[in-house]
């Protein structure tokens, strides 16, 4: 059971403060729920429309298995609060905290960025992921549409993607995603990070439920989709006690394979969590965090090639140890499918397939 302190707290939010940018000189209140009312249009969410000129970021991180990502919106109104992209905010002049959620940037050019970069003549393909920043099917995409019509390109050019979201919205793109999988061009990953329905609305408050999130992994694998659930993040004293069972149940409902990544709160992550663990856990908040500490080298955070995913340590052992249990136990048989890397060619340069 959550123990609320007498602070006030703002509902459907995961941040419950606007943290400093690091870029601006000028620090304003770090609590906006002293200064306003919780219907302000403060906690709107509003779109910004933007007009990035490039949409690929090359991927040099030896922990991610994707060449390239994409992300159509950047900040997302889903609000989990462990989530490691809410530093990138800074970066467009807003803060890691409620600005995150509240204010979405809208890439509408995305998909016609996209295909410039598919037809170039020095384009070679290799695996995109879509998004790794920020949910492409956060709400915004049922407005805005982005993301199918990115799916849409690439299955114009036959070109290979990765999708990774927590979002049952997803569901609504079948027609496309079982033909890119149908020609081995998509691998699908869901994200779960508990069982436990009251946890979640807390730590992720606007994602699908648990129970949409298992069925979105069922229906997607009934429609021959292949299914990675990533357990992620893997937090000690909230959720580590979850894992063997999230496992079997994915498993169960017939997903391809399993991963998990350990919590790790770089930047102002470290004081947006804390905050919300003293607001939701404060009978357990130290606890928690040295528990995290012990994972990353008596820090919150870790930026270490190799061992920010997975950390260090007796409980990043136990829990390593847990995940390779779990791979025996349920999904011993079970192979991941490779890439078809070259229909993008045939369907680049058609007048080639007639060689």
């Amino acid at each position: 059971m959550y123990h609320q302190s007498p602070q006030r707290y703002l509902k459907g939010r995961g941040a419950q403060l606007n943290t400093a940018n690091r870029f601006h000189h000028t620090i304003h209140e770090a609590d906006p729920l002293n200064m306003v009312e919780e219907d302000s249009p403060q906690f709107r969410t509003e779109h910004i429309i933007v007009h990035p000129k490039t949409i690929l970021n090359k991927v040099d991180s030896p922990d991610i298995g994707m060449a390239y990502s994409m992300n159509p919106y950047q900040g997302c109104e889903h609000g989990c609060v462990y989530c490691y992209a809410r530093n990138t905010h800074n970066y467009w002049g807003y803060s890691a905290g409620l600005d995150f959620e509240t204010k979405i940037l809208i890439k509408k050019d995305a998909p016609q960025l996209l295909e410039q970069k598919l037809k170039s003549k020095n384009w070679e393909p290799r695996p995109i992921m879509l998004a790794g920043n920020t949910d492409c099917y956060q709400p915004a995409e049922r407005e805005y549409k982005i993301t199918r019509q990115i799916l849409e390109v690439l299955w114009k050019y036959r070109h290979p993607i990765g999708v990774i979201t927590k979002s049952s919205l997803v569901l609504r793109d079948l027609d496309i995603l079982k033909k890119l999988a149908e020609h081995r061009l998509l691998r699908v990953s869901i994200s779960l990070t508990t069982l436990n329905e009251e946890l979640r609305q807390f730590l992720e408050p606007r994602t699908a439920s648990c129970a949409k999130r298992l069925h979105t992994i069922k229906t997607l694998v009934e429609n021959g989709i292949s299914v990675n659930v990533m357990l992620a993040p893997i937090i000690p004293g909230l959720n580590d006690h979850e894992l063997l069972e999230m496992a079997r149940q994915v498993a169960e409902l017939g997903a391809n394979s399993v991963a998990y990544t350990m919590v790790r709160l770089n930047g102002d992550i470290g004081e947006i969590f804390t905050d919300w663990l003293y607001k939701n856990y404060p009978d357990r908040a130290e606890k928690v965090l040295h528990k995290i500490r012990s994972c990353h080298g008596d820090s919150l955070s870790d930026h270490r090639f190799g061992k920010r995913m997975t950390g260090e340590g007796r409980i990043a052992e136990i829990i390593k140890d847990q995940m390779k249990l779990a791979r025996q136990l349920y999904f011993k048989d079970r192979v991941k499918h490779q890439y078809d890397m070259e229909l993008y060619h045939q369907y680049k340069n058609p007048q080639m397939s007639l060689f």
